[in-house]
């Protein structure tokens, strides 16, 4: 691998008609990539293209897509458990929609929660995605006080949060990964240079968010150098350099 995606749903229906043509050049790129489940069905359908080499799994019920199909424990456990899972989640909080009542936020922690807990049992790195109302930083902060002094890992998923809430997450040791957002957006420039190296992954959230070249159309892995190269050219730093960097990153995190 050259590259690796740290968060991207090729197993979602977007890909029914030309699937294996997408795999097949990410292959021919050098593309390796996190299959991300956001429920029950999307987390067993990334199990079962990930192929433990190059495509890996990530299994867990997103906060608010599917709030009525509930979390259930027994079926998470036992994905958990296949060696081509490398993370659990999506998994975290969702707080964008201010209509919603409190036992919402309630619910999401309480499913977060049990995350958590196969993350340990398992010793994998959450996969979170957590998402403030508009203005402040709250899902952040609430995601912070609920994993603090657990010793669970984890990534920030699309991380949009400001430089003080990412102080926070670095002293949990925390990494944060990247969209194509950068190729066509200013507002995480300053959070990108502020971060180590170290801490920095890449992803596409594909099929969504496509970079600058594609906007509009759906997105895939094979976006993932087009990120890479923006990250380089905030930083100012050498292409190849943080391409490396960040491919490490990865595989240290995931333990590929």
């Amino acid at each position: 691998m050259r590259y690796f995606d740290a968060h991207s749903h090729v197993q979602f229906p977007q890909y029914d008609e030309d699937r294996d043509a997408v795999l097949s050049a990410m292959r021919d790129a050098e593309i390796g990539a996190l299959i991300v489940g956001t429920d029950s069905g999307y987390s067993k359908g990334a199990v079962d293209l990930a192929d433990g080499k190059t495509l890996f799994a990530a299994v867990g019920l997103h906060p608010n897509d599917k709030p009525q199909e509930g979390y259930d424990p027994a079926y998470y456990e036992a994905l958990a458990a296949d060696s081509r899972v490398v993370a659990i989640g999506e998994c975290g909080l969702d707080y964008f929609r201010p209509e919603d009542p409190e036992a919402e936020k309630e619910r999401q922690k309480s499913v977060f929660q049990q995350h958590i807990e196969l993350a340990l049992r398992h010793d994998k790195p959450l996969m979170i995605h957590a998402r403030p109302s508009k203005g402040t930083m709250d899902a952040y902060l609430d995601v912070i006080e609920m994993v603090k002094g657990t010793g669970v890992r984890g990534n920030m998923h699309f991380y949009v949060g400001d430089v003080e809430t990412t102080k926070r997450f670095l002293e949990l040791g925390f990494t944060f990964s990247f969209t194509a957002v950068l190729t066509f957006a200013r507002e995480y420039d300053d959070v990108v240079k502020y971060l180590p190296i170290e801490s920095i992954l890449t992803e596409t959230d594909a099929p969504y968010i496509a970079p600058a070249s594609r906007r509009g159309q759906r997105n895939d892995p094979l976006a993932i150098p087009e990120i890479v190269a923006k990250i380089a050219e905030i930083r100012g730093e050498d292409e190849d350099t943080v391409r490396e960097a960040v491919l490490a990153n990865a595989i240290r995190v995931f333990a590929l």
